[in-house]
C-alpha cells in the first residue's frame, strides 16, 4: 500500500512537470490578450462575464472532454492522437472506405500537431521574457534576441535527453503552480466577489448579450487551454489516474485562482491590462517571477518537443514517413529518444516564428486554428470509437460527443477569423508535413505494387534452384523484402555475381501494426521452407524500437542458429518507377524520388550504430 501510494504521488508529480507545463503558462498571455483586443469594453459586468468564460471554457473542454471522456479512450494504455487514429481505424475495419477517410483525417491532425509545436514555444518563452518590459522598458530591445539564446540552449541540449534533467520538471512546476496561485490568491482577497464569476449565469449573460464579440473573442479565449490536448497524448507515461489527481488538485485550482487574481487586478487597476499576470506581483519579486517564468515555459516547451520526438517515431512506424535517425538517449526508458532532423527543425520553425511575429501578441493571433482543428478532430476519432469500438448506443454516442464538437466547432470557425492575420503560419506548417506524409506513403504503395508484379514466387524459386543447389556456405543470410513470398533482388544479385548460398537463409519482411505494443511472444512468425531455409515475419506496433538483430534472436529456438559474427544482412535495392496514366503528380513523384533517395533507412531499420550506413542494395556483416 505504501509503494502504491509513493509511487501513485511519484507518477502526479510527473504529470504536473510534464502534462501541465504548458498550459500552465498560459496565465501570461490569455487574459491579456482578451482584454487587450479592443473588441470588449472595460466594464465590471464584462470582466466578470470574460471570468467566467474562462472558467468554464476550462471545465468543458479539459475537465469533461478530455480529463473524463477521451481519457477513456485507451489504445492499449498509450494515447495521443496517432493512438486514437489507430483506435478508431479498427473499428470500422470492416468499413474500408470509412477508414480510409479516417487515416488521412487522422494523419492531417496529426500534422497540426508540428503547427502548434512551433508556435506554442515561441509564445511562451517570448511571453515570460516579456516580463523584462515590466521591470524596465530598456529590456524592450533584448526581449527577442534573449528568447532567441533561450530556445537555442533548449534545442541544444536535447541530444543528452531528458532522463537528467526530468526529475526537475515536477518539482519546478509545482512552484509555479504554488506561486501563480499565491499571486491570485493576493489579489482575490481584496475584492472576494470577484468569485461571483464562477457561476456560469455571468458567462450566459454576457454571450447573450455580446453574440458577436463573444464570436470575436473565442480566438483569443482558447489560449486558456493550450496544451490541453497533451493530457492525451502523455497518458501512456503517466497513466489516467495521475493525470486526473494532479489536473484536479493542483492545475485547475491554480489556474482558476490566478485567472480570478487577475480579473480583481484589472477591476482595481484597468492600465494593468498591458500585461496583468507580472503587474500582479510587487516590486521586489518581479525579476524572480520572470526566471520562474522563463524556466515553466521552458519546461513546457520540452515536453512539447519530446511529443514531437515521439509522435514522428510513431508515423514513421506506420508507413507514412521515411526512417530517420533515432537516438536513444536512455538505457532504462525506451521512450526517450532524440531525432536529429525533427529537432533542427522544429528550431528553425521556431526562430523563424519569433522572428516573424516579433510579440507575444501577435503570435497569439497565429495559434489557435491548427489547435482548435485538432480538437475537432480528437472528437470525431472519439465518436467512431465509442460508436463502432465499443458499441455504445448511436444516441449516447451523440449527446456524449454532439456537444464537445459544437463547441470545439465555434473556437474553430472563430479562430479562422485570424487566418491572414497569422493563422496561416501553422496551417502552412501542417499542410507541409502532411503533403510530405501522403506523397510518402502513396509512394511507397505505389512502388511495392510495381514491384510485386515483377517479383517471383519464393517457394518456386527455390525448388527450381535446389534441383542443381550452388554452392553453400557457412553463415545465414538475412534478405529483407517488403512482401512475404516474393524473391528478394538481394537473392538474385547474390546468386548471379556470387554463385553462392549460405547454409541458411532467413526471408524477412517487417509488419508493422496500428497497435501500439507487440510483445516478445508475438514478434516472430516463423514459417520452413524447406532446405534450410525460412520466410519470417517480424511484427512491431507503433511504439515498439524496431530492432531487427535483436528479433531475429529468437529464431534460434526455433532450429536456426544465428551467430552475430557469421550473419549476413542483405537489403534489396528498390528502384523508383515513374508512373503513367494514373499516379501521382509529376512533382510529388519526383518529391517521393528524393525523400526516398535521402532516407537512410538501412542502418536507422536495423538499429546499427551511426557509422554502419550503407547503401542499399549492399551486404551488411554483423
Amino acid at each position: 500500500m505504501s509503494a502504491s501510494k509513493s509511487s501513485l504521488a511519484a507518477l502526479t508529480l510527473g504529470a504536473i512537470g510534464v502534462v501541465y507545463g504548458d498550459i500552465g503558462t498560459s496565465v501570461l498571455y490569455a487574459v491579456k490578450e482578451v482584454f487587450g483586443s479592443g473588441h470588449v469594453p472595460f466594464t465590471p459586468a464584462n470582466v466578470y462575464g470574460i471570468l467566467s468564460i474562462f472558467f468554464w471554457t476550462l471545465t468543458v473542454i479539459v475537465s469533461l472532454k478530455y480529463v473524463t471522456l477521451v481519457l477513456r479512450a485507451d489504445n492499449a494504455g498509450e494515447g495521443g492522437l496517432v493512438a486514437m487514429l489507430a483506435l478508431a481505424s479498427q473499428s470500422v475495419k470492416d468499413k474500408p472506405e470509412l477508414r480510409r477517410w479516417l487515416l488521412v483525417v487522422g494523419i492531417f491532425g496529426t500534422c497540426l500537431f508540428y503547427g502548434d509545436g512551433v508556435i506554442t514555444p515561441a509564445i511562451s518563452v517570448l511571453s515570460a521574457v516579456e516580463g523584462l518590459e515590466v521591470v524596465s522598458p530598456a529590456f524592450k530591445k533584448a526581449v527577442i534576441p534573449l528568447t532567441l539564446i533561450i530556445l537555442f540552449g533548449l534545442f541544444a541540449v536535447q541530444k543528452r535527453g531528458t532522463a537528467g534533467i526530468g526529475k526537475f520538471f515536477g518539482p519546478i512546476t509545482v512552484v509555479w503552480f504554488v506561486a501563480i496561485a499565491v499571486l491570485g490568491v493576493a489579489h482575490i482577497a481584496s475584492n472576494p466577489a470577484i468569485l461571483w464569476a464562477l457561476s456560469p449565469h455571468h458567462a450566459i449573460g454576457f454571450i447573450v448579450h455580446n453574440p458577436g464579440t463573444t464570436f470575436i473573442i473565442l480566438g483569443a479565449v482558447v489560449l486558456c487551454v493550450t496544451g490541453g490536448e497533451a493530457l492525451y497524448a502523455d497518458m501512456g507515461h503517466f497513466g489516467k489516474k495521475p493525470i486526473r489527481l494532479a489536473w484536479f488538485s493542483v492545475v485547475m485550482p491554480a489556474l482558476t485562482l490566478n485567472y480570478f487574481g487577475q480579473g480583481a487586478l484589472l477591476l482595481k487597476n484597468p492600465e494593468a491590462v498591458k500585461n496583468p499576470f507580472f503587474m500582479m506581483a510587487p516590486d521586489w519579486a518581479l525579476l524572480p517571477l520572470v526566471g520562474l517564468a522563463t524556466m515553466a515555459t521552458v519546461i513546457a516547451s520540452q515536453a512539447l518537443i519530446s511529443g514531437a520526438f515521439s509522435v514522428t517515431k510513431q508515423v514513421i512506424q506506420l508507413g507514412y514517413l521515411p526512417r530517420l535517425q533515432v537516438l536513444h538517449t536512455s538505457v532504462k526508458d525506451t521512450g526517450q529518444i532524440y531525432m536529429p532532423f525533427v529537432n533542427w527543425g522544429l528550431f528553425v520553425a521556431i526562430v523563424l516564428a519569433v522572428v516573424l511575429f516579433k510579440s507575444s501578441s501577435n503570435l497569439a493571433a497565429a495559434y489557435g486554428i491548427a489547435v482548435t482543428l485538432d480538437m475537432l478532430i480528437t472528437t470525431v476519432l472519439t465518436f467512431f470509437v465509442i460508436r463502432y469500438g465499443w458499441k455504445y448506443p448511436l444516441a449516447l454516442c451523440l449527446g456524449a460527443t454532439g456537444f464537445f464538437f459544437v463547441v470545439d466547432l465555434a473556437f474553430f470557425t472563430s479562430n479562422l477569423m485570424k487566418l491572414f492575420d497569422g493563422g496561416w503560419f501553422p496551417l502552412l506548417i501542417g499542410g507541409s508535413v502532411f503533403m510530405l506524409m501522403m506523397t510518402w506513403k502513396q509512394g511507397r504503395s505505389q512502388l511495392n505494387a510495381a514491384l510485386r508484379q515483377d517479383a517471383l514466387d519464393l517457394p518456386g524459386f527455390l525448388e527450381a534452384v535446389f534441383v542443381s543447389p550452388p554452392a553453400r556456405v557457412e553463415g545465414t543470410a538475412v534478405f529483407l523484402t517488403a512482401e512475404p513470398g516474393n524473391v528478394p533482388n538481394a537473392m538474385l544479385h547474390n546468386l548471379k555475381h556470387n554463385k553462392v548460398l549460405h547454409r541458411n537463409n532467413l526471408f524477412v519482411t517487417v509488419r508493422n501494426h496500428e497497435v501500439p505494443w507487440i510483445g516478445l511472444d508475438k514478434r516472430l512468425q516463423i514459417e520452413p521452407l524447406g532446405h534450410d531455409c525460412w520466410q519470417v515475419i517480424v511484427h512491431y506496433g507503433f511504439k515498439n524500437d524496431p530492432d531487427l538483430p535483436s528479433a531475429l534472436e529468437q529464431i534460434r529456438t526455433r532450429g536456426c542458429e544465428l551467430e552475430p559474427m557469421t550473419t549476413s544482412y542483405f537489403l534489396s535495392r528498390d528502384i523508383v518507377i515513374p508512373t503513367l496514366g494514373q499516379g501521382m503528380a509529376s512533382w510529388r513523384e519526383k518529391l517521393f524520388a528524393q525523400m526516398h533517395h535521402n532516407a537512410s533507412g538501412a542502418a536507422a531499420f536495423l538499429n546499427l550504430p551511426n557509422n554502419s550506413v550503407v547503401e542499399l542494395g549492399s551486404k551488411i556483416e554483423i
